[in-house]
């Protein structure tokens, strides 16, 4: 089936500074259904960006603005980046760069969002994707599951594992796409031991600031993400070695991109793999 002939319909702006793709496919979907999307993200950016001078984010970087005087909004934002920041021992930091900059969260944050929209709308069957990090709800109509490709932070032509689901979120976190934009918040320095982690769970505002926090932690981020809560991981290491906790949502026939190791045990905190070359 070609993808014209597709259910729904599909529509990609430039928001944020990313690309970002809405594929509904319901039958009964109506431009009103991306617009109100469309229009939420560009408040978003308005009121968030760090490249805005007259965003509330901006404002309050530059002290015009007390954080305690933000909308309520803002004020959840910020105080969701605090509560992360404490749970990841602050690998998570919204002042790494010595400025408020909660973006590793509002991203996510602004999908999550989006889809409660798209289901108010009455639309069961969604993925929005923000710059790789993706929001999936039912099937991909006629398909029966949604299918994410983890692209291989050593060659961009290469998928390393297949993720799959019906109501999932899936955040990856490397320096492959953007160069070394993730710092050990703690050093100031690019982490180590480590290509890209990739976290799939129920909320991308979260699953999204895990990945970041895991990336930075360099070669600790296997071991981190197996003591989340709700949350699965798979962890790419320098070694060329994939670590994936074992509730990891890989799709059964990707097992051919990889072949299994004998470095530890299937029912382990993580399951170790040997990444193609």
């Amino acid at each position: 089936m070609s993808e014209d002939s597709l259910p729904g319909k599909r529509r990609v702006e430039h928001i944020m500074g990313l690309p970002i793709l809405v594929d509904v496919r319901d039958e009964h979907v109506v431009a009103g259904d991306f617009d109100s999307v469309f229009e939420w993200f560009r408040a978003v950016d308005a009121t968030y960006s760090t490249f805005k001078e007259d965003s509330v984010v901006s404002r309050i970087a530059r002290g015009e603005l007390a954080a305690e005087d933000a909308p309520a909004e803002v004020r959840y934002v910020l105080a969701r980046c605090e509560e992360l920041n404490a749970e990841t021992a602050g690998y998570f930091d919204a002042y790494y760069a010595g400025t408020l900059d909660p973006s590793g969260f509002v991203k996510g944050w602004a999908v999550d969002r989006a889809a409660e929209l798209l289901e108010a709308a009455g639309l069961e069957n969604f993925a929005v994707n923000a710059g790789g990090d993706i929001r999936l709800l039912g099937s991909p109509v006629p398909g029966p599951v949604w299918r994410v490709g983890i692209r291989s932070p050593l060659d961009a032509h290469k998928v390393v594992a297949v993720v799959e689901g019906n109501d999932l979120a899936v955040a990856t976190s490397g320096a492959y796409a953007r160069g070394e934009h993730v710092l050990d918040p703690h050093s100031a320095a690019p982490p180590g031991g480590i290509l890209s982690v990739t976290i799939t769970g129920p909320l991308l505002a979260t699953a999204d600031a895990y990945a970041t926090a895991a990336f930075a932690m360099g070669e600790r981020a296997a071991l981190w993400t197996a003591a989340l809560d709700g949350y699965e991981a798979l962890t790419i290491r320098a070694d060329r070695q994939l670590l994936s906790t074992p509730g990891f949502p890989r799709a059964g026939d990707d097992r051919r991109l990889v072949s299994t190791s004998q470095d530890g045990p299937s029912d382990g905190p993580v399951v170790a793999s040997t990444l193609l070359r």
